[in-house]
């Protein structure tokens, strides 16, 4: 079967378009990209750079992919943006390539869904099933799990991750790590509660998501801890847990990071903050 390819659309010689490629008036694709089959490109859409998109993708019109990352350190290295299979790009998304110093490539998984003025900056990774509402912004080198959903106008501090199945609720500002299965809400955001929402929508039976609930007592209400030692704490009492071990591994993965703590802890970290820079 052969897809449609407007006669306005620019397409570079050394671009690999396969037949089954809709091309779309005024769109733009240059001699680095590559196309997986079936995948749509709207009206006005620029893809640009080192960049692939997996099969079944859909690109809407004034999406801008592949651009060079806005860093000031960036000097036209070769690098890359992959984007996975069935991924729904919505009007007027960017998404930047890597950069040389940084992880080289940026990753987008499949199925994920970018609606209206996303922004993915360079050297994100982001796992599959990811959900950015309109304006979502990831700053470079953000990482976020499987199933993140992010709501609208939130923006997210470079190099700060989010762990899967997390909750992000609209406006809000992600400036610490979120542990996985987080409803994360908040203008300096803390972690509310456990997404039991998400995760009964994604699978999770009762028992799994008491025991996450459990383990975000131990990790965020034991008194008189500081955070890693409630983190060792949940390792002592239920580490081996399929459900609970992804916790203790996010953390594991980068113990000095800065994380998202509770409502109250949350406050009092800014409180302390802001009577210091009055100091």
């Amino acid at each position: 079967m052969t897809a449609s390819r407007h006669p306005t659309a620019v397409i570079e010689d050394g671009a690999s378009i396969p037949d089954s490629a809709s091309i779309g008036p005024h769109a733009v694709i240059g001699p680095h990209v590559t196309l997986g089959e079936g995948v749509m490109v709207g009206a006005g859409v620029v893809i640009t750079g080192h960049t692939t998109i997996g099969a079944g993708s859909k690109i809407y019109s004034g999406a801008v992919l592949g651009g060079p990352p806005q860093d000031f350190g960036y000097k036209d290295e070769p690098t890359l943006l992959d984007i996975g299979e069935n991924c729904t790009v919505r009007e007027h998304v960017t998404m930047h390539a890597g950069t040389a110093k940084g992880r080289g490539r940026t990753v987008v998984g499949r199925d994920g869904y970018f609606m209206v003025g996303c922004h993915v900056a360079h050297d994100c990774i982001l796992g599959d099933g990811v959900t950015l509402s309109n304006n979502v912004l990831l700053a470079g080198h953000v990482q976020l799990g499987d199933y993140v959903l992010i709501g609208g106008g939130t923006a997210v501090l470079q190099r700060a991750r989010i762990g899967s199945y997390t909750f992000v609720s609209g406006m809000s500002g992600i400036m610490r790590d979120c542990v996985p299965y987080a409803f994360s809400t908040g203008r300096v955001a803390w972690v509310e509660s456990v997404n039991r929402v998400g995760l009964r929508r994604r699978g999770f039976d009762r028992d799994a998501i008491r025991t996450v609930t459990t383990a975000y007592d131990v990790l965020f209400h034991t008194p008189g801890m500081v955070f890693a030692e409630r983190k060792e704490k949940l390792r002592a009492e239920m580490g081996g847990d399929p459900v609970v071990d992804p916790i203790l591994a996010f953390i594991d993965a980068a113990p000095q990071r800065p994380y998202m703590q509770s409502r109250q802890e949350s406050r009092e970290d800014v409180a302390a903050e802001f009577l210091d820079n009055r100091r």
